[in-house]
């Protein structure tokens, strides 16, 4: 092996994902050449990576789409973090991942042929490293772990260097998917039922995936090409569901009585989950989620030690070093109540539109024809104001107009809160206080704005 003249760049795939910019933030702090490359950055992100992000829909790149960006980004070593854990409207798991993957691979076997035509023998192939999941192929029982494995598969048959990362139960910095899920349990009086709690759920601290592409980095400067490896990154003696939740209620001060929850609540919760992700929201807790968790996460991380020279961090050390601050602890208590924001602003935009549109329809209209509007416009009125209310309720159930609707809702509330002060002064005295209940109602609003991005 020969020591090569630059540092190897790395692009990592996925970077907007929990541990694609941990892989990210970890390699650029210890001053290594990283390309961030996702569909969409958060304006976070695009400001700590200001002129290294690349932006495209690399999932639904077509084959020369992708090739190009590849060539383009010029990355010696590629990290794949692209993963859906189930499907979504438009955008089926297989497409993720194992397609995504099989063109991938297709776009690298096809360069390095290319360079041998050309006659470039020398040129190395590009390093492939692919992060996937652990556990054994014949416990496979859902979309998400075939299509994983299938992917795997297919890198392993590849001819090309590649090293398949196997991590654990990722705990980053940053709060998303499990991670968030297990932080908002900890600080809830609730406990698991034994039969889950019970399961084997072996930490991975994300940086030490970072430490194991740095060293993968480091040898590839001292010219090793040849990599065929597959690495189970995790605590060496696997903790279980209930001992993580047990760790982080202990870090975030959550209550010490736990009740037990029945298992067929967490069965409702994933179907809920379910059903609400076909409106672009990404819950938690999902049917995928709990077959996996529910299978458990185990794996040997001797081969990975072996090659690397690495030690992983236990997870208690690991769960210990959560900052215990409190915007740690603001989180942790949010979480749960944003999906009840949500869902009680959708029923309150809706049913209070369908009321006014239906079974009060004569007395919203009365209001208006008692301060002087025409019959005819003040139905008009009515019959707008309410689909308006319905329409902000429906943006805000979705995911992607979320944001409009909670914007719009306002907007709204305050024009009503005005119309009343100058057209019907009187509405705010009547005995149920209607419009006085309004300003409440902004603000629950304005934390639902607060509380919506999920990265």
């Amino acid at each position: 092996m020969t020591r090569i003249s630059h540092p190897p760049i790395v692009a990592v795939l996925g970077a907007s994902g929990l541990i694609g910019e941990a892989i990210c933030g970890y390699l650029m702090a210890q001053g290594h050449k990283v390309v961030p490359v996702a569909r969409r950055f958060t304006p976070v992100q695009n400001a700590a990576w200001e002129g290294l992000a690349v932006q495209m829909p690399l999932v639904d790149a077509e084959r020369p789409a992708l090739q190009a960006a590849i060539l383009k980004l010029q990355a010696d070593v590629i990290v794949n973090c692209i993963g859906a854990l189930q499907d979504a409207p438009g955008s089926p798991v297989a497409r993720a991942n194992r397609d995504f993957v099989a063109t991938l691979v297709d776009v690298l076997q096809d360069e390095t042929s290319e360079s041998h035509r050309d006659g470039q023998p020398g040129r190395d192939p590009r390093l492939l490293i692919h992060v996937s999941i652990p556990g054994d192929g014949r416990d496979d029982l859902t979309d998400f772990s075939r299509e994983k494995r299938a992917a795997e598969a297919t890198i392993a048959r590849s001819g090309l260097p590649f090293i398949i990362l196997h991590p654990g139960f990722v705990y980053a910095e940053a709060a998303y998917g499990g991670s968030a899920l297990m932080r908002a349990l900890a600080v809830l009086p609730f406990d698991l039922p034994e039969a889950l709690a019970s399961r084997p759920f072996a930490v991975t601290d994300a940086r030490d995936i970072g430490r194991s592409v740095e060293v993968v980095l480091a040898d590839w400067t001292t010219g090793r090409r040849a990599w065929q490896s597959h690495w189970d990154i995790m605590e060496t003696e696997a903790s279980t569901v209930g001992s993580v939740l047990a760790g982080l209620a202990r870090r975030l001060a959550g209550p010490k009585r736990r009740i037990r929850v029945p298992g067929w609540m967490l069965t409702t919760a994933s179907r809920a989950g379910d059903l609400v992700s076909w409106l672009g929201w990404r819950p938690p807790v999902r049917s995928t989620a709990l077959v996996e968790m529910a299978r458990g996460v185990t794996g040997d991380s001797a081969t990975w030690r072996r090659e690397t020279g690495l030690d992983p961090l236990s997870g208690p050390r690991t769960l210990a070093m959560t900052a215990a601050t409190v915007q740690e602890r603001w989180f942790a208590r949010l979480y749960m109540l944003k999906a009840m924001i949500i869902g009680i602003l959708v029923v309150f935009w809706v049913v209070s539109g369908g009321i006014a549109l239906t079974v009060a329809f004569d007395a919203a209209t009365r209001i208006l024809t008692d301060h002087g509007f025409a019959e005819p416009l003040a139905k008009a009125i009515t019959i707008v104001t309410s689909l308006m209310d319905i329409s902000i309720g429906l943006a805000i159930l979705h995911r992607r107009t979320c944001r409009i609707g909670l914007l719009a809702g306002i907007a709204l509330s305050l024009f009503y809160m005005i119309s009343a002060a100058l057209i019907t002064p009187d509405m705010w005295i009547e005995p149920l206080g209607a419009l006085v209940k309004t300003g409440p109602s902004i603000i629950l609003m304005m934390v639902g704005l607060a509380v919506l991005e999920e990265r």
